[in-house]
């Protein structure tokens, strides 16, 4: 509910309205499925792409979850798409995140702006949010930011 009252509203103010595509990596689900439910009241044709692991990837934050562990709040209609993201393009675009852009973000907000970029590059147009779900911080003691 806090997604759905908060995050999702804010995001949709700031936008200014032209949100095309929302992009989360899925974990708990709490932020995809909170999301998708204030977009899909406010513009139903703005799609939800969730990014999970690829099946031989580990990124903290993230799951592929089988069909018997989905948490109970997961509505699959909620969900669009499903992209997969590596691990080496999560820790990749991690890094790029911290570099470039100034986000102290871990391999989580990684792969959502991995997917991000890729969904990017098969549009002709859109308007695309990812959202960094978590924070660099917690990483410092492995070798993320080596």
């Amino acid at each position: 509910m806090a997604h759905y009252k908060t995050t999702g509203p804010e995001i949709w103010r700031d936008s200014a309205g032209a949100l095309t595509h929302f992009v989360s990596s899925m974990g708990t689900t709490g932020t995809i499925m909170g999301c998708s439910r204030y977009f899909k009241e406010v513009n139903p044709s703005i799609q939800i792409i969730g990014c999970q692991p690829t099946e031989d990837s580990s990124i903290p934050g993230i799951r592929r979850w089988s069909p018997e562990y989905l948490p109970k709040i997961f509505e699959p209609k909620r969900v669009d798409r499903v992209m997969d993201v590596s691990q080496q393009e999560a820790t990749a675009f991690a890094r790029r995140l911290a570099r470039e852009e100034g986000i102290f973000a871990g391999m989580s907000s990684g792969g959502g702006a991995a997917v991000a970029i890729r969904l990017a590059q098969e549009l002709e147009s859109g308007y695309i949010v990812f959202i960094c779900c978590d924070r660099g911080d917690r990483y410092l003691s492995s070798d993320l930011f080596g």
